[in-house]
């Protein structure tokens, strides 16, 4: 495969939801990319999404509720996570969501951060930041782990 559509691979990986840099960062090792160059550009493909997430969510929802059933259960949904737990978010929003993002498991990651980042009304920009930390520190722990199963299964 030329490297070109290595590149379209890793990238488009990085950029899709549940597998993220989770998936890409493994595929670059596996398509031996240069890592000081790949896992950059893998940690910047996986937060273009972001702030599109972010600010698409506020026209989705208008639209949404136009119609009764999923304006009552978007008001279940945002009282629920906004009253519940208005004290906690506001004391740890930053740490909580750095941590959600990096956490490399499914349903985690930058995709659900930013719907996690909507649901709870945090600020946009600390949102982006936040998020971008916690993509940041999911690199480093999902490099680790690439590199610790390379050198386990003797590649």
């Amino acid at each position: 495969m030329i490297d070109a559509m290595k590149w379209l691979w890793v990238i488009m990986l990085a950029m899709m939801p549940i597998s993220e840099l989770r998936g890409a960062i493994p595929l670059a090792f596996k398509y031996a990319l240069n890592p000081y160059f790949a896992i950059p550009i893998i940690i910047l493909a996986n937060f273009i999404p972001v702030p599109f997430i972010l600010l698409f969510l506020k026209p989705v929802e208008k639209w949404l509720r136009k119609w009764k059933f999923w304006d009552n259960l978007l008001n279940k949904i945002f009282e629920h996570t906004r009253k519940k737990t208005k004290e906690s978010i506001e004391k740890w929003e930053s740490l909580a969501l750095v941590i959600f993002v990096a956490i490399p498991l499914p349903v985690t990651g930058a995709w659900t951060g930013s719907l996690a980042a909507y649901l709870f009304g945090l600020d946009f920009k600390k949102s982006l930041l936040f998020i971008f930390i916690g993509i940041c520190m999911a690199a480093c722990i999902v490099t680790t782990a690439t590199i610790a199963g390379i050198k386990l299964l003797g590649g």
